[in-house]
């Protein structure tokens, strides 16, 4: 296997090759376009955000490049490279890092053309350039809100901005100026950040306290390596922006990330046949008492017999538990009010388990009453969705249960589902088309996009025992 990982592994002067004659060829289509017809003004500035995009991306905030760099793109891609599966497999985080490159510096290109057959110029290149425009003295404040309104964000990536951009209102005030603020003002924010408490806002040694007094409390778990990079990325982001609008005179946050040392895995594991079976008879016949609502026992036990994420299960709407013709499923998806999913493979069709309908599943959510959503006492949080009221329960009964060790929760079952149907011998493109992870490879991403039927789930699904 270490033979075949080597033989996959591309060069970088290889991956740049190939990156590079890809989006070379896809220029020369563009520029013929803009020279024949042109590009619409909304086409220019929908490539001036997606510029943006990438740009933040390469340093570190990639929540909204993946958009751009979708399923088809990469299939265009990989088909036009001639990249293997084996070569995608292995050099796959790269290869994407350099493709966001390589389109950020095409749209700079395509840019550069437009603007180019926008105007004349009569001077020669000797002549001295007019002095640029100095910024106006906006507030940081006033930057901030202007920044928030453009026309860039969804719900939880605007969230996020907000939540790092209010580091920087506390640190400096809402009235600092904008051009006051300096590079080694930026480094010293820096410090601030990695010393910020983990949790700060909720914590009750913290959550009363100022931004300064916070980060001198003693014995607090800090924020992580990836935490403070999305602030630095964000914090660039805005600066960025800021000098593009006149707002600021230089970009600061520029090349301070620091680096994080690798993680082998998410440090999640699945649930043991003893462990599962302990489980599935409390949650069945609360033997210990603990299991005092039907929405959490239900909730759980779909986590336990689907693989479903948390939160997937959490927003589902009783209209979401469908039949075609003797197969009972749950349609996950993002269609209504503050539901969202992980990925376009997580909207999917996942049977329900004879287990479950055998303890009475159906019988419940027939008797529920009209309402919008099956789980009415979760909560809404943007950063989580409707997960986390049952994220939280499942640890606290764990705890109670003396199961709680590191790497058990509620995710858990989802490793277990994986874990059984794989020993199973499910193959794993069905069981990937179960928990609603992508399918690798073009012949599974190109030529079967339809996936597998409900009865190929419903046939793997029941394999899984407790």
């Amino acid at each position: 296997m270490r033979e075949n990982k080597t033989l996959a592994r591309l060069r970088q002067d290889e991956m740049r090759d190939i990156v590079r004659s890809y989006f070379a060829a896809s220029l020369d289509r563009y520029l013929e376009r803009l020279n024949d017809t042109g590009l619409p003004d909304r086409s220019l500035e929908a490539l001036r955000q997606e510029l943006d995009v990438h740009e933040d991306a390469i340093g570190g905030f990639d929540d909204l490049s993946d958009l751009y760099l979708d399923a088809g793109t990469l299939d265009s891609f990989r088909a036009s490279a001639g990249v293997t599966d084996a070569q995608w497999a292995e050099n796959a985080s790269s290869l994407r890092q350099e493709m966001r490159k390589a389109r950020r510096d095409q749209i700079k290109a395509i840019l550069s053309a437009a603007e180019s057959l926008e105007g004349y110029s009569f001077t020669k290149h000797s002549e001295t350039a007019p002095a640029p425009s100095q910024a106006r003295s906006a507030s940081l404040g006033e930057a901030i809100e202007d920044f928030m309104a453009e026309p860039q964000w969804s719900d939880q990536v605007a969230a996020k901005a907000r939540a790092f951009l209010s580091v920087l209102l506390e640190y400096f005030g809402p009235d600092r100026r904008m051009a006051d603020i300096t590079r080694h003002d930026a480094a010293e924010v820096k410090k601030v950040v990695q010393s910020l408490p983990l949790n700060r806002k909720t914590k009750t040694e913290t959550k009363d306290l100022t931004l300064l007094e916070a980060i001198e409390v003693p014995g607090m778990k800090k924020v992580s390596v990836e935490t403070v990079n999305n602030h630095m990325a964000m914090f660039y982001r805005f600066w960025k922006w800021a000098v593009t609008h006149g707002q600021a005179t230089e970009k600061l946050f520029e090349e301070m990330k620091i680096t994080a040392r690798k993680k082998p895995d998410d440090g999640r594991k699945a649930f043991s046949p003893a462990q599962t079976k302990r489980l599935f008879q409390e949650l069945t016949e609360n033997r210990s008492g603990f299991v005092k609502s039907d929405e959490y026992k239900w909730a759980t036990l779909l986590a336990l017999y689907t693989g479903a994420r948390r939160g997937e299960i959490a927003q589902l709407f009783l209209t979401d538990v469908q039949q075609e013709g003797d197969i009972w499923y749950l349609d996950i998806n993002a269609d209504g009010k503050n539901k969202s999913l992980k990925t376009t493979a997580a909207k999917r069709r996942v049977p329900i388990h004879s287990e479950l309908i055998r303890l009475g599943f159906l019988d419940w959510v027939q008797a529920l009453p009209r309402q919008e959503r099956l789980f009415m006492s979760f909560s809404y949080n943007v950063k989580e969705g409707y997960g986390r009221n049952p994220g939280r329960w499942f640890g606290t009964f764990l705890k109670r249960l003396e199961m709680k060790e590191p790497g058990l929760v509620l995710h858990s079952f989802r490793h277990t589902m994986i874990t059984r149907l794989a020993q199973a011998g499910v193959p794993e493109p069905l069981y990937q088309d179960i928990v609603g992870h992508e399918r690798e490879g073009v012949a599974q991403q190109v030529y079967f996009k339809e996936g597998h039927t409900l009865a190929q789930k419903q046939e793997a699904l029941e394999k899984f025992e407790v």
